[in-house]
């Protein structure tokens, strides 16, 4: 299934600047940045789970939000895109730029 992970991280907390780049570290791991603070993430049950609870130890849930889509498995017919997009494409092994 395709999971869309938005983060916002307060950057101007203490430990902010830390927390953001280890949350877009585990999401690179996982997926593709779609924009700055956005993932397009190809994941099976067990990753989504295994994604959450690693995201969910590195932010402060009291200044940090973390939203996660489950857009299935017919993800192709949930996006549309306008103007400037990199194409995802999680089934090969080459990214589209």
């Amino acid at each position: 299934m395709i999971v869309l992970i938005v983060y916002d991280v307060n950057t101007k907390s203490e430990g902010g600047n830390r927390r953001l780049r280890k949350v877009a570290k585990i999401c690179v791991n996982y997926g593709q940045r779609v924009q700055n603070s956005v993932f397009e993430c190809q994941l099976d049950p067990a990753q989504y789970v295994t994604i959450k609870k690693e995201l969910s130890n590195e932010i402060d849930v009291e200044k940090d939000n973390l939203r996660f889509y489950l857009l299935g498995n017919n993800w192709q017919r949930r996006i549309e895109t306008l103007g400037k997009s990199e194409s995802y494409k999680p089934d090969s092994d080459v990214f589209i730029f």
